[in-house]
């Protein structure tokens, strides 16, 4: 994100088409010796909608990457910094991650609809070829118009599929009885699934973190430090959460999960003195979302709710704050920027 852009939208376009174009080719070539010009089913194991999710996975990083070096003369010369290089692999695994279980789900949804239905030669090559090209379109153009608004969705859609995938491919069907951090107990995929989602969400969030108060408007000395501690402090914790599960590390596990709770409160309550010119409907928004999580949190020590519920609806409201308030800090600076007037 810190390059210039260095091509225009037009050839911008015709390279997400060639990529589209190559990424098709590639994807029905190589689906040939793996089937056999055979009939293939649906979804499930040895299936076009499992060969279409990981080469859509491959694709989207080698096109992800690909798609930066076009608009990022720093990245292309060379003159990257370790952080730079985490955040390019953070992102890259993200769109991989979402192209997989995006098209998974696609597929497991058709087999719902086509019960005992197989796909036929042909239509199993231009299936893989489509998907994979569909794939290699939508991520080069995010990775050619990458900002704090599109990496906003990336984060959220990326959270979601994560948390889903664990929680459909769990191997205790009642691990909801337990707590949400129960998905990452297990040595199974899912809880591989569940613990990585965490600990590549910690390093986007983190990430986003630096981005989204570089150049924040705010008259208070301290604020953009205080608020951009807060947000690393909350990508951080949510990243130990991951390397830490609750069975191995009860200790570390609550401890980091219950810290990044407290850093959303303090930066919460303190964003009104921080950045005086955030909008005040996102400021009493985001006094409304702790205002629930403690009375959940109430209603959990007194027995009404279970934890898992008390996790999922406050781990939702804490990232749909973050997004919110990425969004609203861009738009912020770019009022600044403008010249438009800044109060709500």
């Amino acid at each position: 994100m810190s390059g210039l852009r260095s091509a225009s939208e037009r050839s911008i376009e015709t390279l997400g088409l060639w990529a589209a174009i190559m990424a098709f080719v590639l994807s029905a070539g190589v689906a040939i010796p793996v089937f056999g010009l055979g009939s293939a089913p649906i979804a499930g194991g040895g299936s076009v909608g499992q060969y279409a999710a990981i080469a859509s996975a491959v694709t989207a990083v080698v096109v992800f990457v690909c798609g930066r070096l076009v608009v990022d003369d720093a990245l292309r010369a060379g003159r990257v910094g370790v952080l730079d290089v985490v955040d390019l692999a953070a992102f890259a695994f993200a769109h991989a991650v979402i192209a997989l279980l995006g098209w998974t789900l696609v597929a497991t949804i058709l087999e719902l609809g086509f019960i005992d239905a197989v796909v036929y030669p042909l239509p199993v090559l231009l299936l893989a070829g489509a998907a994979t090209s569909l794939t290699a379109y939508a991520v080069f153009l995010s990775a050619t118009h990458l900002d704090l608004q599109l990496l906003a969705i990336v984060l959220a859609t990326f959270l979601a599929f994560g948390i889903i995938a664990s929680t459909l491919t769990a191997s205790d069907p009642h691990w909801w009885q337990d707590n949400l951090s129960a998905l990452g107990m297990t040595d199974d995929l899912s809880a591989r699934t569940f613990n990585l989602t965490l600990i590549v969400g910690g390093i986007l969030v983190t990430t986003l973190a630096r981005y989204a108060t570089h150049q924040l408007p705010t008259p208070h000395p301290h604020g953009v430090v205080r608020v951009r501690t807060c947000l690393v402090i909350v990508g951080i914790f949510l990243g130990l959460v991951g390397v830490f599960p609750v069975d191995q590390f009860f200790g570390i596990h609550t401890g980091v999960a219950s810290g990044m709770v407290v850093a959303f409160g303090v930066l919460v309550i303190a964003l009104r003195r921080w950045v005086p010119r955030m909008p005040s409907t996102f400021l009493l928004l985001g006094y409304l979302f702790l205002a629930v999580i403690v009375t959940l949190a109430v209603l959990f020590a007194i027995g009404y709710y279970t934890l898992t519920a008390v996790e999922l609806v406050a781990g939702l409201l804490v990232f749909t704050w973050i997004i919110l308030f990425i969004r609203n800090a861009d738009a912020l600076r770019r009022d600044a920027e403008n010249g438009s007037p800044v109060r709500d």
